[in-house]
C-alpha cells in the first residue's frame, strides 16, 4: 500500500509513522523546508491530567502508550514521564483539585493531592508559597522543535528499501483523482489513500474540498528563558488551567469562578499558565488564546508579564533572561468536546484536523485510529 501524507507536523508524521510500521511506503509532503506551525510552537506536552474523560481520556491515555513505546525506539524525542504540578494557593483552588481527585478516573490520570512540602520533594525547584499541589503522575514530555526532525529520521531508517520519502517546499494544490494529488511543481503524487494533515492552514485546496469545515483556528503567545541553572523536574501548571480543561468542571469549580476572578489581563486574554523545562534548561512558559479574527500580526506584552509574575510566585526567585517570544496559531473543532475532524473530502483522500491543543498530546493515538479506520 502507498500513502501520501501532506503535512509534516505531528499529526502528519504519526501518520506516517503508523503506515511504515505496518509495512506500507510513505511519501509526506510539507510546503515548508521543514514544519513551522503549532507541532514546533507548543509545549510538547503530552497533557493527560486536563483532559474530558470519555473517548478524550481514552485518546490521550493511548497516545501517551505509544509517545513511551515511541519515545524508547527515538531517544532523540526527548521524552519524559515527567508529571505535572499544579500548585493551589486557597481552599477555592484546593476545593477544585479535591474535586478533580473525586473522578471515577482520577486514578487513570494518576491523580493525587499533595501537600506543598510533599510537592517540593517532588519538585525542589517550587521554593515559592503555596498551600498544595495536583500531582498529575501520567503527563509527560517531548522536545517540540525537534521531534519531527528526530522522527523523520527514524522513518528513514525504519523504513528501509526507500519505503519512506520527505518533500519539502512543496504545496498540495489539487486532488486530480482517487488517492492522487498534484503539488506546485507540477508533479502528480499518487497511492491508495491521502491523508491531509495540514494543521491550521485551512485555505486553498482544504477550503475547496471542505467549506464548510467545522474547525477554527486559535492564536496563542509563548515565551521561552535561558537555562534555569536547575532542573524543573515536572511539568508545571496554575490554577488558571483549571478553568480552562473540561477534566476540572465542578461545582468547585463554579465556586471558584463566581468567587475568584482571573485578573484583567488573564480574562481578557483568556489565560493559563503551562510551563516545561527544555533539554538546555530554558524554560517553556505560556499561555494566552485569542478566537476573533483577524489575528493580531504582533505580540503584546502584558500577559507575558502576567506569566513572568506567576512563575517567580512558584519558583520563589527570579525568572531566568528571555531570550524566545512568539506566536502560534492552531486549528480545533468547533465542538470541543470533538478530539478530532476527520472527513474524507475525495476519492481516497481524508482531512485530519482541528484537535485544537490536543495535538501533540493525541497525535499517535489520532493517527492510529485513522490507520484502523482505513484498513492499513
Amino acid at each position: 500500500m502507498r500513502v501520501i501524507v501532506v503535512g509534516g507536523g505531528v499529526v502528519g508524521t504519526m501518520h506516517a509513522w503508523q503506515a511504515v510500521e505496518r509495512g506500507h511506503e510513505v511519501v509526506q509532503i510539507e510546503r515548508e523546508a521543514e514544519a513551522r506551525g503549532a507541532s514546533l510552537r507548543n509545549f510538547g506536552q503530552i497533557w493527560v491530567s486536563g483532559r474530558a474523560g470519555g473517548e478524550e481520556l481514552d485518546t490521550a491515555l493511548r497516545a501517551r502508550e505509544l509517545w513511551e513505546r515511541i519515545g524508547a525506539e527515538v531517544p532523540g524525542l526527548g521524552f519524559r514521564a515527567n508529571g505535572s504540578l499544579t500548585p493551589v494557593r486557597n481552599a477555592r483552588e484546593y476545593a477544585v483539585a479535591e474535586a478533580a481527585l473525586a473522578r471515577p478516573d482520577a486514578a487513570a490520570r494518576g491523580y493525587e493531592l499533595l501537600g506543598a512540602d510533599e510537592a517540593r520533594k517532588i519538585n525542589p525547584a517550587l521554593r515559592g508559597a503555596f498551600e498544595a499541589a495536583l500531582w498529575c503522575e501520567r503527563d509527560a514530555a517531548v522536545e517540540p522543535r525537534t521531534a519531527q526532525l528526530r522522527l523523520r529520521e527514524a522513518l528513514h531508517a525504519k523504513a528501509g528499501g526507500g519505503r519512506y520519502t520527505f518533500l519539502a517546499g512543496r504545496e498540495v494544490r489539487e486532488v486530480t483523482g482517487p488517492g492522487a494529488v498534484r503539488d506546485d511543481h507540477g508533479d502528480v503524487h499518487r497511492g491508495d489513500a491521502v491523508i491531509l494533515a495540514t494543521g491550521a492552514w485551512l485555505s486553498g485546496l482544504v477550503r475547496e474540498l471542505a467549506p464548510d469545515l467545522p474547525v477554527r483556528r486559535v492564536r496563542l503567545q509563548m515565551m521561552q528563558t535561558a537555562p534555569l541553572g536547575e532542573q524543573l523536574t515536572t511539568s508545571v501548571a496554575d490554577a488558571d488551567s483549571f478553568r480552562y480543561y473540561p477534566a476540572y468542571r465542578s461545582a468547585a469549580l463554579d465556586a471558584l469562578n463566581a468567587g475568584q476572578a482571573q485578573t484583567p489581563i488573564a480574562a481578557a486574554h483568556k489565560m493559563q499558565l503551562l510551563m516545561v523545562q527544555r533539554r538546555d534548561g530554558g524554560l517553556t512558559i505560556g499561555d494566552t488564546h485569542a478566537y476573533e479574527h483577524p489575528f493580531a500580526f504582533d505580540t503584546v506584552e502584558e500577559p507575558y508579564e502576567h506569566l513572568t509574575e506567576v512563575v517567580e510566585s512558584f519558583l520563589g526567585r527570579p525568572l531566568p533572561k528571555i531570550r524566545h517570544r512568539w506566536a502560534g496559531v492552531y486549528a480545533q473543532c468547533t465542538d470541543t468536546s470533538r478530539v478530532v475532524h476527520r472527513q474524507q473530502v475525495a476519492d481516497g483522500v481524508w482531512l485530519v484536523t482541528g484537535p485544537g491543543g490536543r495535538g501533540m498530546t493525541c497525535s499517535p493515538a489520532m493517527a492510529e485510529t485513522t490507520a484502523n479506520e482505513l484498513g492499513w
